[in-house]
Parts: structure tokens; C-alpha cells; sequence
């Protein structure tokens, strides 16, 4: 196992030969239940820009009152849909497709249920659905990520979480979370993921994942 990764610094990664800060990034993420919305409150807090993704509108509804409780209501969208509010950006805004979520996002996090034909079924939406740059990052602690990647045009740019949906939740500053890559992995995406949990407080433990053998 590599050693924890700590000290977040102030940009993420290059992108297009140019370093990209926080502000500047857009994670999507899928599901807007009680994952979705952890996740998103602690991205938005950490700068980052936020689409969260539901079919369901009720889901969609509880995430904003939610949100707009403990973000303010200007740095949450009024409605669906990816927009700005003239007097600046948005932490967070909705969409009720996949498509419309993953549109900007540098990285996207799938919030469904740990079950292979789920994540297969996520996985293929959105190797579809996003721009080439986007990482796919899902919680899995029963699907190999190297299988998973395996099934993508991707593969270089799919990562896994080693938690469960409740133990992400859970999770809070000042904790260790543990990451799977796969050999494929680019480190471009690696780094950029490390950064995503730094900035949210957490150090990272990674290791490979060789078609369901974690190594280190």
C-alpha cells in the first residue's frame, strides 16, 4: 500500500498544458440521496463546482432545501438545469439527466447501488455521455475497478472508492480514504483525484487493483 497522500495544494492539474484550481472544476454527481447530497454539500464547501444529477425530482427537491439550508440560498440553483446567478457562480446546480450533469465535469461520482449490473449499467452511461477528460470515480468495496474500466473507452481514467455508500457519508475531514486505480490508471487523473479528497480534508491510501487483487 503507497503511503497517505496529504497537503492539498491550491490547483488540481493540467488540463490542456495549464494548471486548473478548484473553482475552475465541476464534479458531477449521480444520485441525490443521502450520499449524493454528503458529497455534494462537502464539495461545494471545498470550492468546487457541483452538478448533482437525479431522475427523480422529489430527490432533486430534498437536495436543495437541504443544500440551500447549509450552503445559502445564493450558491444554490433555484431550478435544474446547469446555470450561473449574474452575481456569481453557483456551487451547486441540478440536472435531472446524466447527460446534462457530466456535460463540464472533470470528475463524476455515481452514487448507485453496489451491484454489478448497476455499476456496469452507470459506467457505460456515462463513458457515453461525459467529454474524454472526464474521470469516472464510484464507491464500490464488492466490483473490481479494473473490471469496470475494462468495460469503458476509458480505462485510464476510472477509479474506485473502498467504501461503502455508508461509509462515505460518514467519512469527515482528517480521515484516510482509500483508493483503487488500476494499472492502466494516468497519473494526471490519479493526482486530480488525490486533490479532490485533499480539499475536502482527507488524506488518500491507493492501491492497484488488478482485475479483483488489490496490490500495493
Amino acid at each position: 500500500m503507497d503511503g497517505p497522500h496529504s497537503g492539498a495544494g491550491r490547483h488540481l492539474c493540467f488540463q490542456d498544458g495549464c494548471m486548473i484550481s478548484a473553482a475552475s472544476t465541476t464534479i458531477a454527481i449521480i444520485g441525490a440521496g443521502p450520499l449524493g447530497r454528503s458529497l455534494a454539500l462537502r464539495a461545494a464547501q471545498a470550492g468546487f463546482r457541483v452538478v448533482l444529477e437525479d431522475v427523480m425530482p422529489s430527490n432533486l427537491r430534498h437536495a436543495q432545501e437541504a443544500l440551500r439550508a447549509s450552503l445559502g440560498e445564493s450558491l444554490v440553483a433555484s431550478g435544474r438545469g446547469v446555470q450561473g446567478n449574474g452575481e456569481g457562480r453557483l456551487a451547486v446546480s441540478f440536472a435531472s439527466t446524466v447527460e446534462e450533469a457530466v456535460r463540464q465535469a472533470e470528475i463524476a461520482i455515481d452514487c448507485v447501488p453496489d451491484e454489478l449490473e448497476s455499476k456496469l449499467e452507470i459506467f457505460c452511461l456515462l463513458d457515453r455521455m461525459a467529454p474524454p477528460r472526464t474521470i469516472l470515480l464510484t464507491p464500490t468495496t464488492t466490483q473490481s475497478i479494473a473490471d469496470l474500466a475494462s468495460c469503458t473507452y476509458r480505462p485510464e481514467r476510472c477509479l474506485a472508492i473502498a467504501l461503502s455508500a455508508q461509509q462515505l457519508a460518514e467519512e469527515s475531514s482528517g480521515s484516510v480514504v482509500p483508493l483503487r486505480r488500476t494499472r492502466l490508471t494516468h497519473p494526471v487523473a490519479e493526482a486530480l483525484v488525490v486533490e479532490f479528497w485533499n480539499r475536502l480534508g482527507c488524506r488518500v491510501d491507493m492501491e492497484t487493483d488488478s482485475f479483483g487483487i488489490a496490490q500495493s
